[in-house]
């Protein structure tokens, strides 16, 4: 049976709720909702139908309450009644408009409050088994009757109802929270509601500060509870028992125990998205659901939402059909298995023998000792099977069995069928003897095909082609490097993080046994994504125009080794960088190639040879052959030491080569130090490549032309000036459908589209501003 809970939030809504005290900016009740609205939400994410919330406005202008004929009961509103069937997003958007601070109101009792929410909360659950609870936020700034606190504890513990009094910078001595400066009537009210939860006894009252409350809630995430969850209930079989054997070999008696298997660990994964539509009838139908039996997703997605269906047509081809194919209906449709590259038929009525005909069964087949087993076959989630309850000869006999295997060290080896029909597993055994109850825990195993084996060369010596061995190799780590490694190895080590800070005192990394801590814990690691995702969906609905804070410091504590860690083993890092000779590579200059004038300094800096050497002047000592007409120069320099350097007079006038295109081209816009210079060049480039199409013979020289196209595209792309190349090939596609270039070239066109050497696109340089949506039309259009 699903657990019920019933719970009523009291939230003061006086004129004093609306300043801002103790440094924040933002005012006491934005900042106390904080914690109301995370748990909400909470409840509201669960979707759980048996989670019951109830809201009480404090101090509201209005009154409306089931007392308010009573005396006392003033200034106390119900903003959001206990219902059945839960908390959903209409009622929290609902909610959302009645909570703010009532400006004119300063009157109201919370002892009242608590009262109308006992009142509430009896008449809902009635007799029925409830978890009940009742959270009061206040800033105690308006008096409290102090009188019937005993009826009220009392009454409140019969019917087994909670209280929870958080207040707004109450003082709290063991969080080591104080407001200085308190006025006379906060402090006499935090007397009289801390007096209220001691009558009313330590395990069903709480009394504390927002504070705490809040730091509480962001700082550590809470964990969905779950149920046990039971996928296995029958036999534990060991030994044979179909009755068959040789006269030699007679069958074993076998041993049946009565099991349940529950799983032990599950694997979490975030919420998943779904996906909406808005619907266009939604002002006509008034929020319902429409004709076609369109589910309105108000309470899960937000308001005129509607779920996206889905459909699917499937078409054969056709001679007689219109267009050439013709609609085929889902049930015609037949299964096909790939065999190589063929489908094969199977019929349904042939489909059955490829079903494993299984029937439900838990059989020990084999054991293997401790040591004899690979950790690293261990795959899936873990279950425990204990015996079944209140089965004495169950129980006495599985734990037999958990103890045998325990005492010889070994681990059992069983084929599972969950149930008829299902896929059998085979699972490894391992004894609890241990925990409560005795169990045996079970995580599946691999079949020979989920098995890979790859071969990868040792890590200790280097095999030769002839097959000869060697020990040293450059390869091969030195010893003083395998001593730094170990060294820094042994000073990351978390297992000794962090350690004692005294010979024989306590320190505060030591819990109260004196042992030290573990520093990740399990049970304190969480997965930032789920909780990250929870947050999120959270605050946008709880508060949908509020920005999504930064996660949890908990959430990003493992991302980063710690600090202390890090500057603890800072010697053994710096002795290995330099035993192991690490060295910096420059980063990768991406844009504005071979451009020296275009470029910074440090740019020129990062493209210089690791060897220091000038490469250019070492492969010739003249300037580059790519020169013509006004061009000098003068050589100085070592060759031999690498010093030479080509020291260019004047501007030099750089051109293409026709019969050497491409790499005159490149070379050429490697001594380029202007823009107008790589404009002359993708010119000069562009003229060979249309001559080469005028004059070719068919398609002879239509691949040259293509490959100085991709040079060219490539080259600007590096040199991030994606214009030139653009205007090239516009131009020319302009000139090949026209018949310019010598008569019919439409073939060479077909060749520039299927090489794909078209526009380039934003995509491809960041200083582009071509689409890839013009790109496709410039293939398409005329």
């Amino acid at each position: 049976m699903a657990d019920k809970e019933a719970t009523v939030y009291i939230l003061d809504l006086g004129s004093t709720m609306g300043d801002c005290n103790s440094g924040r900016v933002e005012s006491d009740l934005t900042w106390s909702m904080r914690y109301v609205w995370d748990k909400i939400g909470t409840t509201v994410a669960a979707s759980r139908k048996t989670w019951c919330v109830g809201v009480i406005g404090l101090r509201t202008t209005d009154t409306f309450n089931p007392l308010q004929e009573d005396d006392g009961y003033d200034n106390i509103s119900i903003l959001q009644p206990l219902a059945a069937g839960g908390m959903t997003m209409s009622h929290l958007r609902e909610l959302r408009k009645k909570i703010f601070v009532h400006d004119d109101q300063n009157a109201g009792d919370a002892v009242s409050a608590i009262v109308v929410a006992v009142d509430m909360i009896e008449h809902f659950t009635k007799k029925l088994k409830y978890k009940r609870k009742i959270v009061l936020v206040t800033d105690g700034m308006e008096p409290i009757d102090g009188d019937d606190f005993d009826e009220i504890a009392k009454k409140m513990g019969d019917s087994g109802i909670e209280l929870v009094v958080l207040g707004v910078d109450f003082d709290d001595p063991d969080y080591g929270y104080k407001q200085e400066d308190k006025p006379k009537i906060k402090k006499r009210n935090e007397e009289l509601l801390s007096q209220l939860c001691d009558q009313c006894g330590e395990d069903n009252a709480v009394f504390g500060t927002m504070a705490e409350a809040i730091d509480d809630m962001s700082s550590r995430p809470r964990l969905k509870p779950m149920r046990p969850y039971k996928n296995y209930d029958g036999l534990l079989t060991l030994g044979r028992s179909d009755g068959k054997g040789d006269d030699d070999d007679p069958p074993p008696k076998s041993i049946s125990i009565s099991v349940e298997r529950y799983f032990k660990t599950h694997l979490a994964k975030p919420v998943s998205a779904t996906t909406v539509v808005a619907r266009m009838d939604d002002a006509l139908l008034g929020g319902r659901s429409s004709a076609d039996g369109d589910v309105d997703m108000d309470g899960a997605g937000g308001p005129g939402l509607t779920p996206v269906h889905n459909a699917r047509t499937y078409k054969v081809p056709d001679a007689s059909a219109p267009g050439g194919k013709k609609d085929v209906e889902f049930d015609a449709l037949a299964k096909g298995y790939e065999y190589g590259r063929t489908a094969v038929h199977i019929s349904e009525s042939e489909h059955n023998i490829t079903k494993l005909e299984t029937t439900k069964s838990f059989t020990i087949v084999g054991f293997v000792p401790w040591d004899r087993f690979e950790p690293f076959l261990l795959i899936g989630e873990c279950c425990q099977t204990i015996a079944s309850r209140f089965m004495e000869t169950s129980s006495l006999a599985l734990s037999s069995l958990i103890n045998a295997l325990w005492e010889l060290e070994s681990f059992a080896v069983a084929r599972i069928v969950a149930k008829d029909g299902k896929e059998p597993q085979l699972v490894l055994l391992m004894p609890g003897p241990t925990s409560s109850p005795e169990c045996l825990y079970d995580v599946p195993l691999p079949f020979a095909e989920d098995v890979r084996n790859y071969q990868f060369p040792p890590l200790d010596k280097v095999v030769t082609i002839s097959g000869a061995t060697l020990a040293k190799h450059r390869n091969l780590p030195s010893d003083d490097l395998l001593d730094a490694m170990g060294d820094y190895v042994d000073a990351m080590d978390l297992s000794s993080f962090p350690g004692k800070g005294g010979d024989d005192e306590e320190t505060e990394d030591e819990d109260g046994d004196g042992e030290e801590e573990e520093y990740c814990a399990i049970e304190a690691t969480y997965n930032p994504t789920i909780h990250r995702f929870n947050a999120a969906i959270r605050t946008r609905a709880t508060q949908p125009d509020e920005p999504i804070g930064e996660p949890s410091k908990v959430l990003l504590q493992y991302s980063h080794p710690p600090e202390d860690l890090v500057a603890k083993a800072k010697p053994t890092i710096d002795d290995l960088i330099a035993t192991s000779e690490i060295k910096k590579v420059p980063p990768k200059i991406k844009g504005r190639k071979g451009r020296g004038a275009g470029k910074s300094a440090a740019q020129l800096e990062s493209e210089k040879p690791l060897s220091g050497l000038d490469i250019d002047a070492l492969l010739s000592s003249t300037p580059a052959p790519v020169a013509s007409s006004a061009s000098t120069g003068t050589v100085t320099g070592d060759p031999s030491q690498g010093t030479m350097k080509v020291e260019a007079s004047q501007s030099q006038n750089l051109t293409v080569d026709p019969e050497n295109s491409i790499p005159t081209f490149k070379q050429a816009l490697r001594h380029t130090t202007s823009p107008e210079q790589v404009s002359s060049l993708v010119s000069s480039l562009g003229n060979i490549t249309r001559e080469l199409i005028t004059d070719s013979l068919g398609d002879v020289n239509y691949d040259r032309a293509a490959e100085n196209m991709r040079v060219m595209r490539d080259e600007m792309i590096a040199f991030e000036e994606p214009g030139l190349y653009n205007a090239f090939v516009k131009d020319l596609k302009k000139k090949v459908l026209s018949g310019e270039l010598g008569g019919d070239r439409r073939e060479m066109w077909w060749q520039i589209r299927g090489e794909k050497l078209g526009l380039i696109t934003e995509a491809e340089s960041e200083v582009g501003d071509t689409t890839a949506v013009d790109a496709r039309e410039f293939y398409t259009s005329r």
